[in-house]
């Protein structure tokens, strides 16, 4: 076999160093070459679901990779725990669908965030509501979320009956590659069941007590729609830190940084001062959300920072080793 060709491929699974790639027509094992893992700057510039990767293909069920291609976009958030590292949780991303529950799950402030990620990451977003089959007023929540966080798509769905859920698929049209974002216990496995026809994801039910579910989705995975298009299912996520610039956030706010160009000060922080157009004019809620977001943006910044200028340290320490021949 030829094993001097490289092509393109597609990550389905990534686990590690390794991965499932969709290579001419078919799923195959894929391994991470030394020379790809040792020049990462780190764990968000190897491959993850979603990426397209140069590989080789070296036995008829094993490739390996040798180079993530560039991202148009990516879907990412500030990893779990006090490190100030990125994890990317899907690759070239043309549209987020943020699934919610009508039931306990239900929390505009955890829809911005999980909008945050999306609009930074440079993909579209819709917002679906999902069991409007137990809620009488799943009308006024979509009336609700579209008002405060200013946001067109938004739909009440049923995973469980279907209401709904053609508009989904309609959003996922041919070549579309959409991802699956929202909390353990919201639907996701269950919409995407809905979607490909078939229980191809396990699902679980809810606790009573706060609709929490269990993680029924273990990995990342990227499915082929019947529509053409493709779908990211992911496991539900506990934490949702950002990972973004201040820029990032005042794109998410964009109604308070019109605003905020009316204020009496220039560097007004829209807290207390005099003459402020945001503070009256904005929900109050989202305005504090504002505020947390930004302050995570300033901290994330900081943390990034300072980790730079460790690893400059540490480079000119070992250049000077090297020059005394150390």
């Amino acid at each position: 076999m030829n094993t001097t060709e490289r092509t393109v491929a597609r990550v389905c699974v990534s686990q590690g160093d390794r991965a499932c790639v969709w290579m001419d027509g078919e799923i195959v094992d894929a391994l991470l070459t030394g020379a790809l893992t040792y020049a990462a700057g780190s764990a968000a510039d190897l491959p993850v679901t979603g990426d397209w990767v140069a590989v080789r293909r070296v036995e008829p069920s094993l490739a390996l990779i040798e180079e993530v291609l560039p991202r148009r976009s990516k879907i990412s958030r500030r990893a779990a725990g006090t490190r100030a590292e990125e994890q990317v949780l899907a690759a070239n991303v043309d549209l987020a669908l943020i699934v919610c529950g009508l039931d306990g799950d239900f929390n505009v402030r955890r829809l911005e965030r999980y909008l945050a990620i999306a609009r930074e990451g440079g993909a579209a977003a819709a917002i679906l509501l999902n069991k409007a089959d137990v809620n009488a007023d799943a009308r006024l929540a979509v009336e609700e979320v579209r008002r405060t966080l200013r946001v067109d798509h938004v739909v009440a769905i049923s995973a469980h009956t279907g209401q709904g859920c053609d508009v989904v698929e309609a959003m996922i049209g041919p070549g579309v590659t959409a991802v699956l974002l929202g909390s353990s216990g919201a639907g996701k496995s269950t919409l995407l069941n809905r979607i490909l026809g078939a229980a191809t994801q396990r699902t679980a039910a809810v606790r009573e007590s706060d609709s929490r579910g269990r993680h029924t989705t273990t990995h990342r995975e990227l499915m082929a729609l019947p529509s053409g298009g493709f779908l990211i299912d992911t496991p539900g996520l506990r934490e949702i830190q950002l990972w973004m610039s201040e820029a990032g956030v005042a794109a998410v706010f964009d109604d308070i940084a019109a605003l905020a160009t009316q204020c009496r000060f220039r560097d007004c922080t829209h807290n207390s001062e005099p003459g402020c157009a945001v503070r009256h004019a904005v929900d109050p809620g989202r305005l504090e959300s504002f505020h947390k977001l930004r302050r995570e943006s300033e901290r994330l910044t900081g943390a990034l920072t300072e980790k730079q200028r460790w690893r400059s340290i540490h480079k000119a320490v070992k250049q000077l080793y090297k020059l005394r021949g150390h």
